[in-house]
């Protein structure tokens, strides 16, 4: 094996210029396949837990939204990958409306079923697509996340207006923009602004000729539907809060208010409909604000087939098509905001990381040329790495840069090996360049390869395992398993 990579090393140092051509080409090769590779933020886990929103209509009462969720939950329980489930419906700091609950989906161990989450996630949501008057939406909970907020799916995009009114219209029209991206799969808005309200216009004229007060309104309403505590009963073991409540089983909805009555001014009691119109109106269920501007967030999931650069730059191109107002702005939020600051960085900390290494490398040799030289292998491992990352089907994500990183130092060590043999060889020797370097290539070929072998079946090994399941260090493996195409 030495001999015929002798005899293959020899035909190469004799056509330098052509070498020299093939390792601007490489270079070149480097950067085209940098800027085509599909860019992620962090590769998708699968640790066996799912959470997910369920959302019904905006008019759903907390009654109908319990009894879709555990139509939901039957059916979720059905799939013989689920283990076990845990749903929530009502108001707290996560879920801000009645209309929607909250989901999180135990999987079984990874030895006890054969699909992947993405493909779980799937066939949830065909089986629940059935159900009438509910969407769900799941995402994979990751271990690492940088999201400070919780959403319906896996990035968070934002519109802020400065009036409701321009958020009310602008936020259905981007809404049904992003819908129709490829790009994009499971788009969903917070903006909320059907919900039922009851306005109640109070006569006030009518109102005091009988004695009636704006006050006595809002008591009789928050007496009705306040949910008002009058008293506590104490008991050895517990204490009960006793709660005032209008009884609107025979007459629901607006009916209800019909039955309310105030006390006037001569004891009598007189119903709120005379001397009050109601109305049903719509409003919006809630209003999110961000730097104290109302705002709406999209959220968003990335297809099979696509990357989150494709998506980040096809929501940008939406906005240009739109030609959105002044008063009308949009940003990324967590992960997707994280993405695009890491995606601008990147480059310059690569750059500023091999130029620190020529600088260390030059006072190491006391030369401008050396350096040179152990640095001209960085482009042909680049380039193995990032095929490796195309060809297993893997993006250009914030765990593959840590790979190319380390591919740096890992090459950079094979070239100072055979640099210092070729200088140590020229001082006490006496060889001609050329000579010398012909012999450390060939005294350093075996110790390299191996190392180099060894990494890779390491790297091999570990992918077996981790390429079923995609675990999060997968795009290093790729990376490393490269080396070998560099």
């Amino acid at each position: 094996m030495i001999a015929s990579y002798g005899r293959g090393l020899a035909k190469v140092l004799n056509h330098p210029w052509l070498t020299l051509s093939v390792a601007f080409a490489t270079l070149l090769l480097s950067v085209m396949l940098w800027i085509v590779i599909p860019k992620g933020f962090f590769p998708v886990q699968d640790n066996g837990i799912i959470q997910g929103t369920l959302q019904a209509p905006q008019s759903s009462s907390y009654a109908s939204m319990a009894q879709r969720q555990h139509q939901v939950a039957e059916r979720i329980l059905q799939d013989p990958a689920v283990q076990s489930l845990t749903t929530f419906v009502g108001v707290d700091g996560t879920n801000p409306t009645l209309n929607s609950a909250r989901l999180q989906i135990n999987l079984k161990s990874l030895d006890e079923r054969d699909d992947r989450v993405q493909q779980v996630i799937s066939r949830l949501q065909t089986a629940v697509a059935t159900i009438p008057g509910v969407a769900l939406y799941l995402q994979p909970t990751q271990d690492l996340t940088i999201d400070t907020q919780v959403s319906r799916t896996q990035y968070q995009f934002t519109l802020r207006a400065t009036t409701l009114n321009a958020l009310s219209h602008w936020a259905p029209k981007l809404l049904n923009a992003l819908q129709s991206l490829p790009q994009l799969s499971e788009v969903s808005s917070d903006w909320q602004d059907r919900g039922l309200a009851a306005w109640v216009n109070v006569d006030r004229d009518s109102a005091s000729r009988l004695g009636i007060s704006m006050a006595d309104v809002d008591n009789a309403l928050y007496n009705a539907f306040g949910q008002r505590l009058i008293s506590t009963i104490y008991t050895q073991a517990n204490q009960y809060r006793v709660v005032l409540e209008h009884n609107t089983a025979n007459k629901p909805g607006l009916a209800a208010l019909e039955t309310i009555r105030l006390t006037g001014n001569d004891g009598g009691t007189i119903p709120l409909s005379a001397i009050a119109s109601i109305k049903q109106r719509f409003t919006p269920l809630s209003i999110n604000h961000l730097d104290q501007f109302p705002v709406t967030t999209f959220s968003f999931n990335v297809p099979e087939g696509y990357s989150l650069g494709d998506a980040v730059q096809a929501i940008l191109n939406t906005e240009r098509t739109l030609a959105l107002p002044a008063d009308i702005t949009t940003q990324f939020q967590g992960s997707t905001l994280a993405f695009q600051a890491a995606l601008g960085n990147t480059v310059w900390l690569i750059v500023a990381a091999v130029v620190a290494m020529y600088i260390v490398l030059g006072v190491l040799y006391e030369s401008f040329i050396h350096p040179i030289t152990i640095l001209s292998t960085l482009p042909t491992a680049g380039v193995g790495a990032l095929l490796a990352l195309m060809i297993a089907g893997s993006e250009l994500d914030i765990i593959a840069i840590i790979g190319i990183i380390l591919l740096i130092g890992i090459v950079k060590k094979n070239a100072i090996m055979m640099i210092d043999f070729a200088l140590a060889a020229e001082r006490e020797q006496g060889m001609y360049p050329r000579d010398a370097i012909f012999q450390a290539c060939l005294l350093r070929f075996r110790p390299i390869l191996m190392t180099t072998a060894g990494g890779i079946a390491r790297r091999i090994a570990i992918n077996v395992e981790h390429r079923r399941w995609r675990g999060i260090t997968s795009p290093v493996g790729d990376c490393d398993g490269g080396r070998l195409t560099g």
